[in-house]
């Protein structure tokens, strides 16, 4: 099936997917500061360690990824599938997304960081969200 939209239609609303600052993100952040957890965001640490973060806890030596669900390709998650188009191009990328993801995950354990990843769908409703809060703790740990 042809895309419904021109390229550059297509490249517009591409451009506009934020890879930071998204709702999962604000949404676990919050969380995390009223759970009384202190992390950083933009600090120097994050931007140094691979595949930085989204969120480092350094008190804990943690750090956290905020996936979603689509882009990292997140298994019997109902917000996945592929698309009917082009479904090659998004294979390889997810595929390759994933790749990366592991590779980052192993060189953090190897530097001693213990490494959660939160899926987008586990901050969407407000019992996945209740979940969350009452198992983040262990979690981190």
């Amino acid at each position: 099936m042809a895309d419904v939209f021109t390229p550059e239609k297509r490249s517009e609303l591409m451009s506009r997917i934020r890879g930071r600052d998204t709702k999962p993100e604000l949404a676990l952040r919050s969380m995390l500061h009223r759970l009384g957890y202190r992390f950083t965001v933009n600090g120097p640490k994050n931007k140094s360690l691979p595949g930085k973060p989204d969120i480092v806890l350094p008190k804990y030596r943690t750090v956290i990824f905020v996936h979603g669900c689509f882009w990292h390709g997140h298994q019997n998650c109902p917000a996945f599938r592929l698309p009917k188009s082009r479904r090659a191009f998004w294979k390889t990328k997810i595929e390759g997304n994933q790749a990366r993801d592991l590779r980052n995950e192993s060189a953090l354990t190897s530097a001693g960081w213990h490494v959660v990843t939160i899926w987008e769908c586990a901050l969407k409703t407000p019992a996945a969200r209740s979940w969350l809060t009452e198992n983040l703790p262990q979690l981190l740990d």
